[in-house]
């Protein structure tokens, strides 16, 4: 499954290209200009399992930095203060890494 059977690709495009610069990323603003807001829950736990490279069940902090090349592969890869927020806003359990549960906490919130 791909990220594009679920967002529009027209959608992602401007999410992406919203966050060019380095330390412009910003999560909540990047979840609504890519559609996955209006979402439901289980397509949200879909772009999780996509996101989740390794298949751990969780979302760490490597996998964080390329977040944006998992929606377009042309992207750039987060910046250590962008990933390092990322992680801090999303990981209610401060074990470090982040849960379907609070992506999709994150996301619909």
């Amino acid at each position: 499954m791909s990220l594009s059977s679920i967002l529009s690709a027209e959608a992602i495009d401007s999410a992406i290209k919203d966050c060019q610069a380095p330390d412009s990323f910003c999560p909540k603003k990047f979840f609504q200009l890519c559609g996955l807001t209006k979402k439901s829950p289980q397509d949200v736990k879909k772009v999780f399992g996509i996101l989740d490279n390794d298949g751990s069940g969780f979302i760490e902090e490597e996998e964080l930095k390329f977040f944006l090349q998992r929606f377009s592969p042309g992207a750039r890869v987060l910046t250590d203060k962008e990933t390092k927020g990322f992680l801090c806003a999303a990981d209610d359990d401060s074990d470090g890494r982040i849960g379907a549960d609070e992506f999709q906490a994150m996301v619909l919130s």
